[in-house]
């Protein structure tokens, strides 16, 4: 039988066979490169965050990161792997010092994975580390070891530390990946900010930070905060913040040196803890949603013996500080109500400015409260459902094990949303479909949700009226026609989203799904292609006879077709934005009246068919 489930069914893997299989498990994604979160940045995360656990303890105030093409090098002077021990640090999995809270404290590597995944991922991978006057060096292929060097006396006076050199395997990653040197200096910044006094190099160019999260918040700054910085620190615990004037909420959380992108229980604390201190000191009973509307932070904290989520380490899962000690939530609480109310006592000004646009917030909030009755009441008298929504049955939020999986399709047209909701998984995928193309909303208020019955019915498919919390799908995936309407329908709702619900973009939600321009099929075989590139390796392989179809819209897609491109080989490309402060310029320019200065971008990036086919 074809499903016979017998002994000769169940698999014994070693630990290296376990990550080139199921990468994922470790190292989150895999991606080109293309993604700051993509799986080659993981890799180099995974191997400074052991030179940073090195600085952390007082060892090496210096980090070099060289790239060559695509082979990486990070040499740090810390105390160096005990030569005895290089070769199974590097590659036998659950092996390492920290497992020794006294060696390594507050560290960020906790489960002996972390570089052992970097090996095995690797198609060349090589570790040398220098103690005291001796040196050692292992090299390996794809995790295997293929020459260990005796220990040595060091050449001159080489300082100690560890120096890891790698080149990510193309089988894995594919042959067109490349590191982004904007990614990995993000990546150095972040580094730089969270240890003072640490110095990393880059390419021969130094990253610095004197000031810490004060520095971050600055970077990330385009515009003038509404206030000035408010920078507070403690015994592992930095906060910084401000408001500025955008919607929605902006953090950059980290716990021990690791940048948790998305967030937890350290991040949940800072935004009651907020709350509650801000109430205290004004004396008032405010709303959390004013409180917290256009806020900008930071924070950072450091724990002993970290729960992390995931391998990957983005989201923290602790809920006490370290054995014995305080929870997080009281940690953060107790830090906040002290310093943070210190410091406004301390600067009247800034106080003064925090309640004017805390009271803003309330004043348009109730505002809006008033319009949104009058839309209720309007749907409820028109027994107006969500015609729009073709729902599944796994949520965000729920106990449903496939939650995280749940994703909801903005389609155009009802031709496309047939052949999308008749191939579906009707467990964890919805469908949303538009009516044309929506309204440009740039310049208008929130009001524009209540009176638009097609963004309330969005709003309210999406469950954020009340905000982020209330998310009901995990990714929102645009999915339009690969044409010139088609892209004008995806800015008009990422504009929509940018304004009114930035935080669907700047914690991952938001993503644009990649349908195919074109089908190549021989008798034997059907090739879907995205690019003129893919096309022309398509006929390579099939012959220059094959049949080719150009997909013009999604509608023209039959179910049996669509269901190969929202199912496991589904490209869709996240929507990223590295700070919500430019979007007000990037949406007045792109989405605004249309100015001189406009009319000369599009002229002088404006490509021609030809120049398209011949490029």
């Amino acid at each position: 039988m074809a499903n016979a489930y017998t002994e000769a069914s169940i698999k014994t893997l070693s630990p290296l066979e376990h990550i080139r299989l199921r990468p994922g498990m470790y190292i989150g994604r895999l991606g080109n490169g293309t993604h700051p979160e993509d799986g080659i940045y993981v890799l180099l995360k995974e191997t400074i965050d052991n030179c940073i656990d090195e600085f952390t303890m007082g060892f090496g105030k210096k980090i070099e990161v060289e790239l060559t093409d695509r082979s990486l090098r990070v040499r740090d002077y810390g105390r160096g792997i005990p030569l005895g021990k290089l070769v199974d640090c590097v590659s036998i999995i659950n092996t390492g010092a920290k497992y020794d809270s006294e060696t390594f404290q507050k560290s960020v590597g906790l489960n002996g994975v972390g570089q052992k995944a970097v090996n095995a991922l690797s198609s060349s991978y090589r570790a040398q580390a220098i103690r005291d006057g001796q040196t050692k060096t292992a090299e390996f292929a794809g995790g295997k070891l293929v020459k260990e060097s005796k220990i040595i006396a060091t050449l001159g006076s080489e300082k100690n530390g560890t120096l890891v050199e790698f080149t990510p395997d193309v089988a894995l990653f594919g042959e067109d990946f490349r590191f982004r040197t904007e990614f990995i200096e993000e990546m150095l910044w972040n580094y730089a900010y969270l240890n003072r006094g640490l110095t990393l190099v880059f390419n021969g160019k130094a990253y610095k930070s004197e000031f810490g999260l004060r520095d971050l918040l600055t970077k990330k700054l385009t515009g003038e905060p509404l206030y000035p910085l408010v920078h507070i620190e403690g015994e592992d615990i930095e906060v910084a913040l401000t408001h500025a004037g955008h919607y929605g909420e902006e953090y950059y959380s980290f716990v021990n040196g690791q940048h948790t992108t998305m967030g937890g229980t350290h991040l949940a604390a800072f935004r009651d803890a907020l709350v509650q201190t801000l109430r205290g000191f004004f004396k008032k009973d405010y709303d959390a949603a004013d409180i917290r509307q256009s806020i900008v932070a930071a924070v950072s904290i450091r724990v002993q013996e970290p729960v992390f989520e995931s391998q990957t380490k983005t989201k923290l899962g602790s809920a006490d500080v370290g054995p014995g000690g305080p929870s997080v939530r009281n940690f953060v609480a107790n830090f906040l109500g002290k310093q943070l109310d210190n410091h406004l006592h301390r600067n009247p000004e800034i106080a003064n400015e925090l309640k004017r646009k805390i009271e803003e917030s309330e004043r348009e909030r109730k505002e809006l409260a008033g319009i949104r009755n009058l839309a209720r009441e309007r749907a409820k008298k028109a027994s107006l459902h969500n015609k729009k929504l073709r729902d599944c049955r796994a949520h965000l939020g729920t106990k449903d094990k496939r939650a995280e999986d749940s994703s909801l399709f903005i389609v155009e047209g009802d031709s496309a949303a047939g052949s999308l909701t008749a191939c579906r998984d009707v467990h964890t995928q919805a469908v949303f479909s538009l009516k044309g193309k929506p309204l440009n909303t740039y310049g208008l208020t929130k009001k524009v949700i209540y009176e638009n019955e097609e963004f309330h019915l969005l709003q309210s498919a999406l469950n954020i009226e009340e905000g982020m919390d209330g998310l009901r799908y995990n990714k929102v995936i645009i999915a339009t026609d690969a044409d010139v309407d088609g892209m004008h329908i995806r800015l008009l709702l990422i504009s929509f989203f940018l304004q009114f619900f930035p935080e669907l973009i700047t914690q991952g939600h938001l993503f644009v799904l990649e349908t195919p321009l074109f089908r190549v099929r021989n008798k034997k075989e059907t090739r879907y292609c995205y690019s003129e590139a893919e096309k022309q390796a398509a006929l390579h392989k099939l012959g220059q006879n094959a049949e080719i179809t150009r997909f013009k819209g999604l509608g023209e897609v039959s179910p049996g077709e669509f269901k190969d491109f929202i199912g496991e080989n589904m490209r869709a490309e996240k929507v990223t934005l590295e700070h919500l402060h430019n979007s007000a310029d990037l949406l007045e320019f792109y989405m605004g009246k249309n100015t001189p200065k406009r009319q000369e971008f599009i002229i002088g990036n404006l490509r021609v068919e030809k120049d398209l086919v011949e490029a």
